[in-house]
């Protein structure tokens, strides 16, 4: 199954599970995530569906990284809670968030409809320019990017309301799985990494790669 076949099928899981009754009923509750109310997660969450379509107007670029680059580059990693772009990721939610749940998931709806019939379309080698860095990615690279924000933030989102997190496609493991992995033994060393899955004996108390 190709990327986009994947990314397609856990935004169905996401947005069916938007629309939870407790989304709404919680939408003014603090989430499981610091400074973060189950509204802005849930715009946050959205928005993963929702930026897609516009990335693919914008005008198409060549040249581009790759994906571990890509994750090398970004600060908001690393960054503390009160960095700059981190307070701009919270506001930024929480102001999308004042539509209100029935329009966040509306539109979160719209979007995937839409992405339905773009993305089969788009050629194999299609190249996006990123909406918030001056950078490029393949638009695969870009897709599996989203594929770990909407894995992450749905457990965030089911641990807000007290819910179970829903089963994502079986071929969503692997390349979510494949970045974790990486960006862990960037954090922790390749040693912690081999150990925490295969010796608990010698396990890390954390491997954690975000």
């Amino acid at each position: 199954m190709s990327v986009r076949e994947v990314y397609l099928e856990s935004a169905e899981v996401v947005t069916a599970f938007l629309a939870q009754p407790a989304v709404a009923e919680r939408w003014d509750a603090p989430s499981s995530l610091a400074r973060l109310r189950v509204g802005g997660l849930t715009a946050h969450l959205a928005g993963q569906v929702t930026q897609v379509p516009p990335v693919l107007d914008a005008p198409v670029v060549d040249e581009h990284i790759r994906l571990a680059e890509h994750f090398a580059r970004s600060t908001w990693i690393d960054s503390g809670l009160d960095s700059d772009v981190n307070v701009y990721i919270r506001c930024s939610a929480e102001e999308a968030a004042t539509a209100g749940a029935a329009a966040v998931t509306e539109a979160a709806t719209t979007a995937l409809a839409a992405l339905r019939r773009r993305l089969p379309a788009e050629p194999p080698d299609r190249v996006i320019q990123l909406p918030w860095g001056p950078w490029s990615l393949s638009l695969d690279d870009f897709l599996v990017t989203r594929l770990l924000e909407l894995a992450v933030h749905c457990d965030d989102l089911a641990t807000s309301i007290g819910a179970d997190t829903p089963p994502f496609p079986p071929s969503w493991f692997d390349p979510v799985i494949s970045v974790l992995c990486h960006l862990a033994a960037r954090r922790h060393g390749q040693p912690a990494l081999i150990r925490a899955l295969s010796r608990a004996e010698r396990a890390p108390a954390s491997i954690a790669g975000l």
